[in-house]
């Protein structure tokens, strides 16, 4: 019900982010989606990819300090306020988003979010039929 989403640390200078950039592109792993946040002296790139658990270990070998995190994501029908259906049924539910991004993906969208609460995050998607997707789901969308 989760997928594997990468947390690097990154300093807000030249260079920091090619570094990450290239190692991945060596690896031939493709990036699905990602974030930066920000402040005034570093940031954390949040990533999502073909290959995490690999990226993970090429990326350490390069001396990048990366985290490995499982977080959630739905599939939405691809239409106006179906982000806002998704995150008001957990609002509902009593469940904080911690932080969210959003991409489309084969005609989809999907909705990458971390909780304040993972139990009570599952049994809000399958009490409400949400479809989830899976890491190897992930892929075959690819």
């Amino acid at each position: 019900m989760t997928i594997n989403q990468l947390s690097i640390f990154i300093e807000n200078r030249s260079g920091t982010l090619i570094k990450v950039l290239e190692v991945l592109k060596q690896s031939g792993i493709q990036i699905i989606a990602s974030t930066i946040a920000d402040t005034a002296e570093y940031g954390i790139y949040r990533l999502i990819c073909s290959e995490p658990l690999r990226a993970c270990e090429e990326l350490k070998k390069a001396g990048v300090a990366v985290a490995l995190s499982d977080v959630f994501a739905i599939e939405l029908d691809n239409e106006p306020g179906r982000a806002a259906d998704a995150v008001e049924t957990f609002s509902k539910a009593g469940i904080s988003i911690a932080y969210l991004y959003s991409f489309l993906l084969g005609g989809k969208g999907i909705l990458i979010f971390r909780t304040d609460d993972a139990e009570k995050t599952r049994e809000t998607i399958m009490h409400n039929n949400l479809k989830f997707i899976a890491e190897n789901d992930l892929s075959a969308l690819v």
